[in-house]
């Protein structure tokens, strides 16, 4: 293992900088070159790579995005774009590569270790969705984020008496809106992963909170289950109550990374290119239960991830207080 590669693929994450600069700084340690990809697999493809050196993530540990810049490539999902990208690995002497990314990005990194290249992935994603590892890079900052933007929402809808909807990121798993949906004190929440209550249902529940002298409701929707506008406008016809819907959207992705995704993210990257030197490939990193550790890729990509009961059952406590 003389040469690492490292990219960043799929959606960004705060986060991501700190990776790569633990990556980058722990492979020069350890006497071993460096090659930065740009935009993902795309870059893979089109040869934009360079060298980097300690230099090249000086002052990145604070900065949210990612320096390497990301993009999604459906070449690279044919078997065809996955023996180019093998080629262009051999052309640059790319021994070992480190992708952080999702799921999507870790079967590209596994095409890749059936190609002869050593790979390792590490979770780089908002959603909290990779089912092997407890924590993903890039989850707390947004939380907070949408958090901080729904605290201040919250306020105004007060203050007019309003209802609130507001739509956090979340296409297929639901975490961010059932973090915030329990720290933000919402009156209900929308999960794409388990059978939420009808529109109906939760109309008479405002209409509830109306009588008993309430004076906001705060509705917290993944985007995934959709319809926030609709909903809104449903409410607003047939209560009267004045309803706003709120999309936050990529705001959640940009930032500087909180103190938890920097640590996870620092020690990950190392424990990736320790991974390589040891010879290892299709791994991924992961932190679970305390510890970090590696799983195979196929193995993790076989995994699936359910809402905690537990989590559910005291969100479920909370809009009945």
């Amino acid at each position: 293992m003389n040469t690492i590669g490292v990219l960043t693929s799929g959606g960004d994450a705060p986060g991501m900088n700190a990776v790569i600069r633990a990556v980058v700084r722990t492979a020069l340690a350890r006497g071993k070159k460096v090659m930065g990809i740009r935009k993902g697999y795309s870059g893979l493809l089109s040869g934009d790579i360079f060298e980097m050196d300690s230099r090249s993530v000086s002052d990145a540990i604070q900065r949210g995005g990612t320096i390497l810049q990301t993009a999604r490539c459906k070449e690279f999902m044919t078997e065809e774009g996955q023996k180019r990208g093998a080629e262009m690995c051999q052309v640059f002497g790319i021994d070992g590569l480190v992708v952080i990314g999702g799921d999507g990005s870790f079967k590209g990194a596994e095409r890749l270790a059936h190609q002869g290249i050593n790979t390792i992935g590490i979770p780089g994603t908002i959603d909290l969705d990779i089912a092997c590892t407890d924590y993903t890079i890039g989850f707390d900052t947004a939380v907070n984020t949408a958090m901080e933007a729904i605290d201040k929402i919250r306020d105004t809808s007060t203050s007019h008496e309003r209802c609130s909807i507001v739509e956090v990121m979340g296409r297929h798993a639901g975490y961010i809106a059932l973090w915030c949906g329990i720290v933000n004190g919402a009156e209900e929440v929308f999960l794409p992963e388990v059978e939420n209550i009808t529109q109906d249902d939760l109309i008479r529940r405002i209409l509830e909170n109306k009588k008993k002298g309430k004076k906001h409701n705060l509705i917290i929707m993944a985007e995934g289950v959709g319809g926030t506008n609709e909903l809104a406008e449903k409410i607003q016809r047939i209560t009267g109550i004045e309803t706003r819907p709120t999309i936050l959207g990529h705001l959640q992705r940009g930032g500087s990374p909180s103190a938890l995704d920097r640590y996870h993210a620092s020690m990950m990257g190392a424990a990736a290119v320790d991974l390589l030197c040891e010879g290892k490939s299709n791994r991924v990193v992961a932190f679970k239960n305390g510890e970090y550790m590696d799983f195979d890729i196929n193995e993790a990509l076989a995994m699936e991830k359910s809402i905690p009961p537990r989590a559910r059952e005291v969100e479920r406590l909370l809009e009945s207080r």
